[in-house]
C-alpha cells in the first residue's frame, strides 16, 4: 500500500473527516408533500429526487485524491406522502421498501457510450413517428435524468479546479460526457454512476463483474506504460471510495449494503477469466483489510490451486470473504431454470450471493423464506404418524403448504421507477420501458431456513422414536411443548446425539436431500405475475434469526427461542469430526436444484491460517468441497476470545471486522443479536 493510500484510509475509514461536512437530516417525506401537491406521478417524482439529492450535495474533493465523490446529503427523500403510500400498500405486493434493488447494472452500457452517445439515441428515438405520449416522457425523464448527473459531474469539476486537484478535474472535463480514456477515467465514471444509483435510492446495487467489464482500461494503461503498482493503488483508491459512505447505506446493519464483486468464473467457450485484475482486487482487499467491497470468487474445475490459496489468504485476514461459487453446479442450475447459455455464463450475484444476470436480472432472488424447522413441528403436530414414511409425508406435505402460501401471497409487485437503472439495463431505453416494470428475467427466490434444524430433527425422530423407541411420540410432544424443562436428561440425549447433519452419516444426510428436493418440487411449475418461474434456495438472510427466534423447541434438542444456523450450515451446538466431513454432508443434496443462493458457512479458528502449510491445507478443503459438487461456500477465520472482549470493550476492536450471513460488518456495530449468534458459531469451531 503506497503511502498516498495510506493517507486517504487514515483520512475517510478511520478519523472519517468526510462526515464533518454532512448536512442535518432533513424529513423524509417533506419533498413528498411538495410533489403531491403539484400533482406529479412516480417517475416525474423520481426524475426530480435524484436532481434534489445531487444539487443539494455540497461537492468535496480531497487534494490527495484522484477518485472523488462524498456524500454530504444523509436522507434520501421518499416519492410519496404517508397516504399514498398506504394506499399503494393496500393495493400493490411491496418488496422490502417498495425501491429497486438487490440488482447487477450492465455499468460498460454507459461507461462505454457516454452520456453524449446515449443522449443521442433518446433524441433519434423521440422522432419516430407516431410515438405514444408516454414514451415521449418516459424518454424526457431519461434524458433529465442524464442532464441531472452531468450538471454533479460539472459542480466537482469546478470545485476540484477551485481547491487545485487538477486530477478530478481533468477527469470530470472529460467524463460523463465521453467514454473514458484511461483506467482512472473508467474507475471515476464507475464512481460516480454507483453513486448516483444510491443517490437514486436504488439500493443493494452490486459491482458486478468488475474485472471483467474494467479489464480493456487497465490493459490499455499498461500497454501505453501504466505498471502494474500504478493500477494496484487506483484498485485500492477505489476501493476506498466505496467506504466513504457506506454508514449511510440502506440495510438490516451497517455493512449489509450490497457492495458486492465477482471476480473469476469460466466463459461459454470454457476460458477461465481470472485474469490481472482479478488478482489486483483480491491483493487490494488484503492490504485495505475492509468491508467493501465483498468479493464473490467464481471457480470451477479448471481453476488452479493458487486461486484457492489467495482466497484463503484473504480469509486468513477475517473479512469473511471470499464467499466461493461453483460454476460447474451453478452454470447448468441456470441453463436448467431457462437461462441463456451465454447468460448462465455470465452470471453474477445480487448484494449476497443469490445468483443474478447483469444488465438482464430483474430477478427478486430474496422475496420470502421457508421455514424448514416449522413443517417439523406442523408435521408433529398431526396424529396420522404411526410410521416414520407417514411422518415425512407430513413433512414434505408443509412444505408444500408454505411453498403455496408464499406464492399466494405475492401478488402484483409495485417498484418505483428507476431511469438510471433501466439505462444499464439490456432493453429498457430500446422498448422505452423501466425496469421497475420487469427485465429480460424476472424470477422470484425463495430462501430455505434452518435446515440443518430440521434434518436433525427429522433424523431424532426416526432413531429414538420410530427406530430404539426410547420414547414415544407423545411423549416428544410433552418434551416440547415444556421446552425441556423436567427432561434435561432427555434434552442431553438430543442435543449430543452424533446423528447430526455434517457427521458425514448417510442416514442423516439422504434427509437433507430429501428437504432439499421437497421444497425445489414445491415451487417448481409456479409463476409469477411477471412470468418468471420461483427459484429455491439454501440461504437464511436475516430469517435465521427472526424465524429461530419465535419457534418452538424443536427435536434436535435446540430450545425454544433459540437462533437457528445462518444459511447452508450445521446447527448451532453441533459437535463434527471436522471440515471434510461437514464438506461431504453437505455436497450430497441435489445443490443444482436449489442454487438460488446460500453458502456452507464454516467457521475456523483463526489459529488454523497460521503457517504457509496450513493456508495450503485450507485451500485444498475449499478446492476438493467444489469437487464434491457444493456450490458456494464462505469460511469465517473466528477467535471466540477476541469476539467477547470486542463485546465487552468494543473501544478496542473498532477494526474487527465479521461475517454475519452474505456481508461482512464491523462486529462492534452490530446489533446485539447479531454479535451473539456469530459468537455461537465461533464455539463451533473445529
Amino acid at each position: 500500500m503506497t503511502d498516498r493510500i495510506e493517507l486517504l484510509k487514515d483520512m475517510f475509514v478511520h478519523r472519517k473527516v468526510q462526515q464533518k461536512n454532512r448536512l442535518p437530516k432533513s424529513e423524509p417525506r417533506a419533498m413528498a408533500q411538495i410533489w403531491s401537491q403539484q400533482g406529479l406521478d412516480d417517475l416525474e417524482r423520481s426524475v426530480l429526487r435524484l436532481r434534489w439529492m445531487l444539487t443539494q450535495e455540497q461537492p468535496l474533493v480531497y487534494p490527495e485524491e484522484k477518485i472523488a465523490l462524498v456524500r454530504t446529503v444523509p436522507v434520501i427523500p421518499e416519492l410519496f406522502t404517508t397516504q399514498e403510500w398506504d394506499a399503494l400498500t393496500a393495493k400493490y405486493y411491496i418488496h422490502e421498501q417498495g425501491k429497486v434493488c438487490n440488482i447487477t447494472p450492465e455499468y460498460s452500457r454507459l461507461l462505454c457510450r457516454g452520456f453524449e452517445n446515449v443522449l443521442a439515441e433518446i433524441a433519434a428515438k423521440k422522432q419516430i413517428p407516431d410515438l405514444r405520449e408516454e414514451d415521449v416522457r418516459y424518454l424526457t425523464a431519461l434524458e433529465s435524468t442524464l442532464h441531472a448527473i452531468s450538471d454533479f459531474a460539472e459542480a466537482y469539476r469546478q470545485e476540484a479546479i477551485r481547491i487545485g486537484n487538477h486530477v478530478v478535474a481533468e477527469s470530470f472535463s472529460h467524463i460523463p460526457a465521453k467514454p473514458p480514456r484511461s483506467f482512472l477515467e473508467a474507475l471515476q465514471f464507475l464512481r460516480l454512476l454507483h453513486y448516483c444509483l444510491w443517490a437514486s435510492f436504488q439500493y443493494h446495487n452490486t459491482l458486478g463483474r468488475f474485472d471483467q467489464y474494467m479489464l480493456p482500461w487497465l490493459e490499455a494503461d499498461l500497454a501505453a506504460g501504466m505498471t502494474e503498482a500504478e493500477a494496484l493503488e487506483l484498485v485500492e483508491e477505489f476501493f476506498l471510495s466505496c467506504n466513504r459512505d457506506s454508514d449511510l447505506y440502506t440495510g438490516m446493519q451497517q455493512g449489509d449494503n450490497g457492495q458486492s464483486l465477482v471476480l473469476g468464473g469460466i466463459d461459454a467457450e470454457g476460458n477461465d477469466c481470472f485474469n490481472l485484475l482479478s488478482q489486483l482486487c483480491m491483493t487490494a482487499c488484503c492490504e485495505l483489510k475492509l468491508i467493501d467491497p465483498k468479493i464473490n470468487l467464481r471457480v470451477h474445475s479448471g481453476t488452479p490451486l493458487s486461486v484457492f490459496e489467495a482466497g484463503t489468504q484473504m480469509t486468513k485476514l477475517g473479512l469473511g470473504f471470499p464467499q466461493y461459487a461453483n460454476d460447474d453446479v451453478i452454470i447448468p442450475c441456470l441453463k436448467q431454470w431457462g437461462y441463456a447459455p451465454q447468460d448462465a455464463h455470465n452470471y453474477s450475484v445480487a448484494a449476497c450471493w443469490e445468483l443474478i444476470i447483469p444488465g438482464k436480472g430483474m430477478d427478486i432472488p430474496n422475496i420470502a423464506a421457508l421455514s424448514f424447522p416449522q413443517a417439523i413441528l406442523e408435521a408433529l403436530a398431526k396424529d396420522d404418524t404411526e410410521t416414520f414414511d407417514a411422518f415425512a409425508q407430513n413433512v414434505r406435505q408443509s412444505i408444500h403448504r408454505q411453498a403455496d402460501s408464499i406464492i399466494r401471497g405475492i401478488g402484483t409487485v409495485y417498484m418505483e421507477p428507476a431511469p438510471l437503472l433501466s439505462l444499464m439495463m439490456e432493453g429498457c431505453l430500446e422498448q422505452i420501458r423501466d425496469i421497475s416494470q420487469g427485465g429480460f428475467y424476472n424470477n422470484y427466490g425463495i430462501h430455505g431456513t434452518g435446515l440443518a434444524t430440521a434434518v436433525d430433527s427429522m433424523a431424532a425422530v426416526e432413531y429414538y422414536v420410530y427406530q430404539t423407541k426410547q420414547f414415544t411420540l407423545p411423549q416428544l410432544k410433552q418434551m416440547l411443548a415444556a421446552d425441556f424443562q423436567g427432561y434435561e436428561k432427555e434434552l442431553a440425549l438430543l442435543r449430543n446425539s452424533e446423528r447430526k447433519f455434517g457427521n458425514d452419516i448417510d442416514a442423516v444426510d439422504t434427509l437433507a436431500v430429501q428437504l432439499l428436493d421437497w421444497f425445489a418440487d414445491a415451487v417448481a411449475g409456479h409463476t409469477n405475475r411477471r412470468g418468471g418461474i420461483y427459484r429455491a434456495g439454501t440461504g437464511s438472510a436475516m430469517y435465521y434469526l427472526w424465524y429461530g427466534g419465535t419457534l418452538g423447541a424443536t427435536p434436535d434438542g435446540r430450545r425454544a427461542g433459540e437462533g437457528l444456523p445462518c444459511n447452508y450450515s450445521p446447527s448451532l451446538f453441533v459437535r463434527t469430526s471436522g471440515p471434510l466431513s461437514v464438506f461431504r454432508s453437505f455436497s450430497k443434496p441435489n445443490l443444482y436444484r436449489v442454487a438460488n443462493g446460500g453458502p456452507l458457512t464454516v467457521e475456523l479458528h483463526d489459529s488454523v491460517f497460521r503457517s504457509e502449510e496450513s493456508i495450503r491445507k485450507v485451500a485444498l478443503c475449499v478446492q476438493e468441497y467444489m469437487r464434491m459438487g457444493g456450490h458456494q461456500l464462505q469460511i469465517n477465520a473466528v477467535n471466540r476470545d477476541i469476539l467477547l472482549d470486542a463485546k465487552a470493550h468494543p473501544e478496542r476492536h473498532k477494526n474487527l471486522i465479521v461475517r454475519v450471513w452474505g456481508w461482512s460488518g464491523y462486529f462492534v456495530e452490530l446489533d446485539e443479536a447479531y454479535q451473539d449468534h456469530i459468537i455461537r458459531r465461533a464455539e463451533m469451531v473445529f
